[in-house]
């Protein structure tokens, strides 16, 4: 069913990255940060990713410091276990032994201005990697996805799982008249990336919404309601049984969870299992979306337990994240494919925006066995 999976911005993220001389903002300035002359072994690329918690930061980081090394860089890696001030100290460290460029996963992106003035004050350039650097005019670059796709494509998932919309995403013939009830996670509120999906996804969701298709009989409907600070699993597992004794307790009937993560989906999913749901959806187990295609999930979504996905290709997010610093480090920029959509609140960040594919339990093999992605056997296991 790949062909119905929605995929963003076409192929371009499997295209190199041209290098331009474009001017640009920013702590590199308009010529790059870099030395044309230098030789990639006497440069050094700071890496500030936000947590080992997550799986998917450590395959980033890896893919990034691979990248790089590949082309003869040294790199410096560090994981903040999601502590904003080992992050700014991380940071700190990184300029002041004079890293060439820094390519950075912020834990807050509000929180590293002074890093962010000081980086532009040793002429080093920064690289926002997937979470946006914010309040600060001294961002260079930002490499991420289309973020309020994302939250377009949860959504639809959402509602084909509910069956209001079919196979291609149209409007169902046989759709239920509802009123089907619903309930609504978002992440944490100090990631940028989290208003860029609620809103992808309420936009989405809100003519059903408005014409009683689908309720929330909890009433918490905003973004703020439904936040899950720093995308912890054991909050939303909390916050989905206190969902369940307050507001489901009788009759009502619970059919489906909007839900940003997957590690968040785990922790619902295991909420609405202690509550007897389930175990999968063919046995009552209410809808389920995510995203980042976690291995865990996507066994989960192979035995029909949770329902979806979004698949955001981080072995590509690396390498337009090291390209951006090779353009960067050769006294270059790298050109974006978006210059308007990611205002950080100073200024509008050149962007390079990747492609999204929503993963389903009849499309999983094709997206990410077949691929390479991951194999049947980790599938099957659960396990990387």
């Amino acid at each position: 069913m790949r062909s119905t999976a929605t995929t963003i911005l076409g192929a371009g993220a499997a295209l190199a990255l041209l290098l331009t001389a474009c001017e640009g903002e920013g702590a590199g300035g308009g010529g790059g940060g870099g030395d044309a002359d230098a030789a990639p072994e006497d440069m050094t690329v700071g890496v500030a990713m936000p947590t080992q918690t997550y799986e998917r930061w450590l395959q980033d980081g890896g893919n990034i410091e691979e990248g790089l090394e590949d082309l003869g860089y040294t790199v410096d890696l560090q994981y903040a276990d999601d502590d904003i001030p080992t992050q700014s100290q991380q940071i700190d460290q990184m300029i002041t032994q004079e890293v060439d460029a820094l390519i950075v996963a912020s834990i807050d992106g509000s929180a590293l201005t002074s890093q962010l003035d000081a980086a532009a004050a040793a002429g080093i350039p920064v690289i926002a990697y997937d979470r946006l650097l914010t309040n600060s005019e001294d961002v260079d670059f930002y490499v991420t996805f289309d973020n309020y796709e994302v939250g377009v494509n949860q959504a639809r998932s959402l509602l084909y799982g509910l069956g209001i919309l079919d196979e291609n995403f149209d409007e169902a013939d046989d759709a239920p008249e509802g009123p089907l009830n619903i309930e609504l996670f978002a992440g944490s509120l100090d990631d940028s990336n989290s208003h860029h999906f609620w809103q992808g996804a309420i936009d989405t969701l809100e003519p059903y919404l408005e014409d009683g298709t689908l309720e929330i009989p909890s009433g918490q409907d905003t973004i703020q309601q439904a936040a899950t600070q720093r995308w912890e699993q054991e909050t939303a597992q909390e916050r989905m049984e206190n969902l369940l004794t307050t507001h489901y307790s009788g009759d009502t009937e619970l059919d489906g969870v909007l839900t940003p993560a997957d590690p968040l989906s785990r922790g619902i999913i295991t909420a609405l299992r202690n509550d007897g749901q389930g175990p999968t959806i063919e046995e009552g187990m209410p809808i389920v979306t995510g995203q980042d295609a976690e291995i865990a999930s996507i066994s989960l979504i192979e035995q029909g337990i949770q329902h979806s996905t979004i698949f955001k290709d981080t072995r590509l997010l690396a390498e337009e994240a090291v390209r951006a610093a090779e353009a960067y480090l050769q006294g270059e920029e790298p050109e974006p494919n978006d210059t308007e959509t990611y205002d950080n609140g100073e200024i509008v960040v050149p962007s390079y925006l990747l492609d999204v594919e929503m993963v389903l339990q009849d499309n999983y093999e094709e997206i990410l066995v077949d691929s390479g992605y991951y194999t049947e056997e980790q599938v099957e296991s659960g396990q990387l």
